[in-house]
């Protein structure tokens, strides 16, 4: 067709792409257990559209990454699409405006048709000639993810181009609609024949969601290595030729397989949700087809697209509740991101809780595990503690009775019901503190919190996603020494992190925050405690210097702000009072516009001066992650351990730290795959062309020793005695993502960061 040039520029943006990534082919899975698929070999995965979670749809740099990122033995997902000459397209829709700028390139050409009976308005394929297709370019068609790759000029391809440009392991065509086609006298069957004979292309699957289509191919079958499947839609969808709905056809396994070999069903077939989103339990659907010789295919996976509370963000945990539940398991997994599946198939998949750590990466926990249960809580900490992490944190506040209490921040609002409670009227304004009101820990007493009902915290709320809304009133606020109780009888941690923050302040209202801590430590056993490590932060090296003159404890110093580097003194000097340094994400990868742009030498230098580095926060949301990490938080983790050498994550969701470390893929030294091998910084937004490119932005600045040097701590002042504060203030939106009924200024939303993806 006319678009070779496309092809070939295609080519050389993917290739310089390639030139900057250091892969190894992946070796397959190597754990010993029997894989509970129909032939009991491990799953495959299916790349729909190739990597179509990042590039467009069916196009070259799609396909090229889905063969660099996943499993040897990847399938190829082509959409088929017919011209109006009977050429064969990859494509993935019938209409073609929503994946193309054919609706700018043939202005004139929009048309509607009929198609399953629903009148449809838009670019069809059928009309337009192969030649004219080489005019148009594909896009990214799903509008939450980025369209910054639009410029690349990615061309059409017929299936013998994608197939020859390629040479994918396996392939797989989707036939959607033949019963359209055949309406327009095009002949699918005539196509798809001709290109399973044809001795330069291998067709290994063909699937449809039409009975007569594939009754009609069938004999044509019976004797080659070409498997077809049956792909099931909606349940409450109706299967044209035979007008019935396909959840009526689920119920007649036995029909399916005169005709097929396999079956394709959604996702929640298998594992349906309830109204809330929760998992019900699975369905004998996978039992109920290998009983009949049938293998059975889940579509739907997306890891931007979150289904299941229980998943907590993670997808690697979805595809292992698909194949690794016990019972069953799938013998394909259609995906957008086939990085995820390829990982959790391979470097997941049977390890067992009590598998060994392949790294050292210290897991500290944020507020417990409080992507899951209130922060700070007797439930986030015992599921932190539950999850495999190494050290649970609390960060100090101080009551009006002078009780220190862990709770995520000295506003009350952020994470409890203080706004909607009896105290509403307490607000008050402290620039020493924050900017805006707050109601605050020390105008209450430890009484009067205990009343309060804590809140999840959910961070990425102004994307709609919301943290297990279930439990997101669930536990009970603790003490410092309840805190310390708790740690104390967990056989399994390495240790506690105790954050303090606005000590200068409490101090000069009275409250002795650090003795506070020093005692409850001392009568918790931990000034002789040998087993659990004690660790104090504080981005106020004043803080640290007076635990340093006073006790053995690790200190870690918090840098507050993104930074670009830091000057040898001022390294110089936290290393004088510090063993421990935790800084942002962006001061390891800097972004721009949620594009990695390049890689600091901030971790390097810490290092070199022998001070451990700890990085925070690592969420599970895709929308808190960097586009290069293909919204999987486990290839973020792993390129921040194995690409920017910290030490630690600081994470609300410590289960998907644990369980990276401890994955098989880890121990193969110069073997490890490339779905396990960090991104490169950089690459992916190398790949932007420059009408797409966003606004340069400003380094971060340099660490200097004026940011790190503080005056000593003040003495501790006389307790003014407590009076109500008086005045409200306009309502901000909380950390929650509830309404801040009394509060103030609203600091201006970053901008979007709508998804993740990839580039090693």
């Amino acid at each position: 067709m006319g678009s070779l040039r496309g092809i070939s520029v295609a080519i050389f943006v993917v290739q310089a792409l390639l030139a900057s990534v250091t892969l190894v082919s992946a070796q397959g899975s190597t754990n010993g257990s029997r894989w509970q698929t129909l032939s009991g070999k491990a799953p495959s995965v299916i790349a729909h559209g190739g990597f179509s979670g990042i590039f467009a749809d069916s196009s070259f740099g799609a396909y090229s990454l889905a063969l660099l990122t996943s499993l040897p033995d990847v399938i190829l997902w082509c959409d088929v699409q017919l011209t109006r000459d009977g050429a064969g397209i990859c494509f993935p829709d019938l209409k073609l405006d929503n994946n193309s700028d054919v609706a700018v390139v043939y202005k004139d050409r929009q048309k509607t048709y009929l198609v399953n009976g629903v009148s449809t308005k838009g670019w069809f394929s059928i009309d337009f000639t192969l030649r004219e297709l080489g005019n148009v370019i594909l896009n990214q068609g799903v509008y939450s993810r980025t369209n910054k790759f639009d410029g690349n000029s990615y061309p059409i391809m017929t299936v013998q181009e994608t197939y020859a440009q390629l040479n994918p392991p396996r392939f797989w065509l989707n036939i959607q609609h033949d019963a359209f086609y055949t309406q327009h006298n095009l002949s699918m069957r005539s196509f798809v024949l001709s290109v399973t004979r044809n001795r330069n292309v291998t067709i290994d699957y063909i699937s449809s969601p039409e009975v007569a289509f594939l009754q009609n191919i069938a004999p044509s079958f019976q004797r080659s290595a070409t498997n077809l499947v049956f792909r099931f839609l909606g349940q409450n969808d109706v299967e044209p030729s035979t007008n019935q709905t396909y959840g009526s056809l689920l119920k007649n396994i036995t029909f399916i397989k005169t005709f097929a070999s396999g079956i394709i069903v959604p996702k929640s077939y298998i594992w349906p949700v309830d109204k809330d989103l929760y998992l019900l339990p699975s369905t004998s659907l996978v039992l109920d087809a290998h009983k009949e010789g049938l293998e059975v295919f889940a579509s739907d996976f997306y890891n931007d697209v979150p289904f299941s509370f229980n998943y907590s963000y993670d997808p690697v945990t979805e595809y292992l509740q698909f194949i690794d539940n016990g019972e069953f398991s799938v013998d394909g997994m259609i995906s957008d991101f086939p990085i995820t599946p390829s990982a959790a198939i391979d470097c997941f998949a049977h390890l067992g809780r009590n598998a060994s750590k392949q790294v050292d990466l210290l897991v500290i926990s944020s507020n417990g595990a409080s992507g899951d249960y209130p922060g700070c809580t007797d439930m986030a900490y015992s599921k932190a503690i539950q999850d495999g992490v190494d050290v649970i944190d609390c960060p100090v506040q101080m009551t009006m009775d002078g009780t220190p209490i862990c709770l995520s921040s000295i506003n009350l609002i952020d994470s409890t019901t203080v706004a909607q409670s009896q105290f509403s009227n307490l607000t008050t304004t402290i620039p020493q503190i924050m900017l805006g009101s707050g109601i605050f820990s020390f105008n209450l007493s430890w009484s009067e919190i205990k009343t309060l009902t804590p809140i999840i915290s959910s961070p990425q709320s102004q994307y709609k996603l919301f943290r297990n809304p279930r439990f997101k009133n669930a536990g009970t606020f603790l003490t410092l020494s309840e805190f310390l109780t708790i740690a104390s009888n967990a056989s399994s941690l390495q240790g506690v992190l105790i954050s303090i923050e606005n000590a200068p302040f409490l101090l000069e209202q009275g409250f002795a925050v650090t003795n506070a801590v020093l005692d409850a430590l001392s009568k918790a056993g931990y000034g002789n405690k040998t087993d659990q490590k004690v660790m104090i932060q504080s981005s106020s090296s004043s803080v640290l210097m007076k635990f340093k003159s006073q006790t053995n404890y690790d200190l870690v110093y918090k840098v507050d702000e993104d930074i670009g580097g830091a000057q040898s003194s001022t390294i110089d000097d936290i290393k004088s009072f510090a063993s421990a340094v935790v800084i942002s994400k962006d001061s390891v990868f800097p972004e721009n516009s949620a594009f990695i742009t390049s890689a600091t030498n901030v971790v390097p230098r810490l290092k070199a001066a022998n001070l451990s580095v700890y990085v925070q926060t690592f969420s599970n949301e895709f929308t808190s992650q960097a586009w290069d990490f293909f919204s999987d938080p486990t290839v973020e983790i792993n390129s921040f351990y194995l690409g920017g050498g910290i030490n630690g994550v600081i994470t609300d969701f410590p289960k998907t730290s644990n369980r990276y470390r401890r994955n098989r893929c880890l121990n193969r030294r110069n073997q490890i795959p490339g779905y396990m091998s960090p991104v490169q910084p950089g690459s992916l937004y190398g790949l932007i062309t420059a009408p797409y490119l966003p606004p340069a932005e400003a380094p971060n600045p340099f660490l200097t020793e004026a940011d790190v040097n503080e005056p000593p701590l003040p003495p501790v002042a006389a307790k003014a005695p407590s009076t109500s504060p008086n005045g409200t203030a306009l309502a901000p939106t909380s950390p929650n993502g509830q309404p801040k009924v009394a509060a103030a200024a609203i600091m201006q939303l970053s901008t979007v960061f709508l998804a993740i993806s990839l580039l090693f």
